[in-house]
């Protein structure tokens, strides 16, 4: 049987994999993890790597997130395939660090989260097969399975699962667990009707010149925004990046017919660039 070629390093073999032939060494996964436990072998291994700790690292972990993210958005194959080896260099490595100080084992994640979908998923692998839900049904199943799962779990009050994710995404978290004792409005309605009542408490806090007002109601138009999106069943994260990287074309557009027309760009060119800018929408989307 035909082996890809593999590396001799310090007495241990490493696969090079090709992708079309089998391996007889190691699984990919498992080199990996072995990869890992070297560099972090405490007289073998990386100084670097040996000193991290998993809150050392939480921040290059949220940044191969967003590196993730952003090779989505640009639908680029060859770098999400990229990236999602980094980040899953960064699953190993917490994994990594917690199996030192006898928490848990990458299996232990691995299989947790395989139970996981195993039980959040009775209509494919449960006794009675059902592929004729709905996406509300699903979605119903599955908070129930969670809720079901969590009731055993002490939990001192709303949105105390992390004070680490973005601010976004924990807003969408705490608004859920208030939903969850049903403080929450019925439909979208009132949640205009609030967008309003804070857009004009800011417009106030403006007039006042107070820059603590002007922040706190920016947050709170933040945050109703947010539970707008929310009862739309839309990501607000997604919707935001979304918006980021279309400002970023439009504006590409503007400095490219700026530079067309040999315009400097400055405030006192705003009219001419707001008209590229119109026209961007309808060129660039």
């Amino acid at each position: 049987m035909a082996v890809a070629a593999a590396i001799l390093l310090k007495g241990r073999y490493y696969p090079v994999f090709n992708h079309t032939n089998a391996i007889e060494l190691m699984s990919a996964i498992e080199n990996l993890l072995q990869v890992m436990k070297d560099l972090r072998h405490p007289d073998s291994g990386c100084p670097w790597d040996i000193r991290q700790t998993s809150a050392s690292i939480a921040g290059y972990t949220l940044d191969e997130t967003h590196e993730l993210l952003d090779a989505i958005e640009r639908d680029d194959t060859q770098n999400l395939k990229e990236e999602l080896g980094d980040l899953l260099f960064n699953i190993v490595f917490h994994a990594r660090i917690a199996e030192e100080q006898g928490q848990f084992t990458f299996d232990d994640v691995a299989q947790g989260i395989t139970d996981k979908m195993l039980r959040r998923h009775p209509h494919v692998f449960g006794d009675t097969r059902d592929q004729e839900f709905n996406d509300e049904t699903l979605s119903q199943q599955w908070q129930a399975l969670k809720q079901q799962e969590k009731s055993g779990q002490a939990k001192s009050g709303l949105g105390d699962d992390s004070g680490s994710n973005s601010a976004i995404y924990r807003a969408r978290q705490i608004q859920k667990d208030a939903a969850a004792f049903g403080f929450d409005w019925p439909d979208i309605s009132p949640v205009f009707d609030k967008l309003e009542e804070e857009l004009a408490e800011l417009k106030h806090a403006f007039s006042t010149g107070d820059s603590q007002a002007i922040s706190d109601e920016i947050g709170d138009l933040m945050f109703v925004c947010i539970n707008l999106a929310r009862h739309a069943r839309v990501n607000a994260e997604m919707s935001l990046r979304n918006t980021n990287q279309k400002f970023l074309r439009r504006f590409a557009y503007v400095q490219q017919q700026m530079a067309n027309a040999g315009i400097e760009m400055d405030q006192q060119q705003l009219e001419q660039m707001e008209h590229f800018w119109q026209e961007s929408k309808g060129t660039v989307g």
